[in-house]
């Protein structure tokens, strides 16, 4: 079992890098369920259409993230090799990238928004019904659009911060931002206090202002810290970033940026393909990916701590003990799963309850909740094995691993079974989700052949 478990010291690394991260995320997950739990005391409609343009934020979300996977490859390396020139030009690099896909993204939905939130309107819903979760979506888009750049500004400072293991700063912004969105949310939707009630409205004020504030306090503490943080040193003088280092980001974290997108986009062609079966259903699964998203911090943070200590290890040239590090956390990440899964499992019946929404709506959010609990295990194994894989540069295998595993089976697969069989849309579920067991069964031969370990920023 040695192989599998680690030290004190082992734990206590992990512990310092993904327990902040941990928290940023349980903090910022709680307030999505907020948000969720005020909206839904509105309406359905409501609750239906902000979800619908939550889930078209989050191929926003995850192409930034993607932008900046690609630099944090090679920062985190520079890092591990103490080369801060690099790292700031890694740094540049990620920032310019965000703005771009920043800019691209306000423009498309701004200008497209009637299209893409009419793909989610389908079902037995009455006409006035799906009038008002378009109109509610269309309003809830206006103010989040303002605040997609500060949300691709804050994304660069903080995974600059995160190379060097420092996680504890986008956790105390996140979190002054939750408590600043959580406030305003009750002031603005329900219109307390003397405020006006804006409804859906006030739900996109408060998660501007939130992005606003998080935003400025990362900003202004990295660059009041200057000495801690190498990287921003002279940041913005002359600024350029190498063509060599564009080449080799390009080369290297052009599969990790379309993989980011094209499995963001194919995650939401998903969810559009159940919305067939109804209104309802979007509704459900809102409920479900609301506390899924509170139970899945544990592996995404683990996720964090496998690209840091990995890649800052096979920056140094520590291959042994970048493959023994990485064993102990993919053991260590399934193992922690387990038990989210169990606790899942005993929250479903009971946590739609907290929603003001039809029964039949509640049920199926509990149907889904336990299907998400029952794979949570497999969730953290392609996780952790998707960053193992990532640390070392292998970005092609990761995108034909992750998004094409999405396009080429699951996608077509839930478009099939939602609209040409007569099988429940929970039953269809759980079908696309088990099929990602082959994802597993790929990632531990991938991680077994150790093409994964090897240094991609050698003198």
């Amino acid at each position: 079992m040695k192989k599998f478990i680690g030290d004190k010291a082992f734990y206590r690394t992990v512990f310092l890098i993904a327990v902040p991260v941990m928290i940023q995320n349980a903090i910022t997950n709680f307030v999505g369920l907020l948000d969720n739990l005020m909206v839904g005391q509105i309406g359905t409609a409501q609750m239906s259409g902000v979800a619908i343009i939550n889930q078209l934020i989050f191929v926003f979300n995850l192409s930034i993230f993607g932008m900046v996977s690609a630099g944090s490859i090679f920062g985190t390396q520079f890092y591990g090799k103490k080369d801060f020139r690099g790292m700031r030009d890694a740094f540049r690099f990620k920032l310019v990238g965000n703005l771009i896909i920043c800019f691209l993204a306000m423009g498309l939905l701004f200008f497209g928004q009637d299209f893409f939130i009419s793909l989610y309107l389908h079902g037995d819903a009455t006409s006035a019904e799906l009038s008002l979760a378009l109109q509610s979506a269309k309003s809830f888009l206006t103010y989040l659009l303002f605040s997609l750049p500060f949300f691709a500004i804050s994304q660069a400072y903080a995974s600059s911060l995160r190379e060097m293991g420092k996680t504890v700063v986008p956790m105390f912004a996140s979190s002054i931002a939750v408590v600043t969105n959580t406030s305003l949310n009750f002031l603005l939707i329900f219109g307390l206090l003397g405020f006006p009630k804006f409804g859906v409205v006030g739900a996109g004020i408060s998660t501007l202002v939130a992005r606003i504030v998080e935003c400025l306090i990362t900003v202004y503490w990295v660059h009041r810290h200057q000495a801690d943080n190498p990287f921003i040193v002279k940041a913005y003088r002359h600024f350029q970033v190498p063509v060599t280092l564009i080449k080799q980001i390009l080369q290297k974290g052009s599969p990790l940026m379309a993989n980011e997108i094209l499995w963001a986009i194919g995650q939401t062609m998903i969810v559009q393909a159940y919305s067939v079966r109804g209104l309802s259903v979007i509704a459900s699964l809102n409920i479900s990916s609301t506390v899924s998203n509170l139970f899945n911090i544990v592996y995404m943070a683990l996720g964090g701590a496998v690209a840091v200590m990995v890649g800052q290890l096979l920056g140094a040239n520590e291959f042994k003990k970048a493959r023994d590090t990485a064993t102990k956390l993919l053991f260590f990440s399934v193992v922690s799963c387990l038990v989210i899964g169990l606790l899942m499992t005993l929250v479903a019946p009971y946590f739609p309850e907290i929603y003001q929404t039809d029964s039949s709506v509640k049920a199926l959010a509990s149907q889904f909740i336990r299907v998400a609990a029952l794979c949570m295990p497999m969730y953290a194994f392609n996780h952790a094995s998707y960053f193992i894989l990532r640390s070392g540069g292998q970005t092609f295998i990761t995108f034909l691993f992750d998004s094409v595993f999405t396009w080429v089976v699951v996608l077509p697969l839930a478009y099939l079974l939602s609209t040409h069989t007569a099988l429940t849309i929970v039953f269809v579920y759980l079908i696309c989700q088990l099929v990602e067991l082959l994802k597993s069964i790929i990632g531990y031969r991938l991680i077994k052949s150790d093409l994964w370990i090897k240094n991609i920023v050698p003198e």
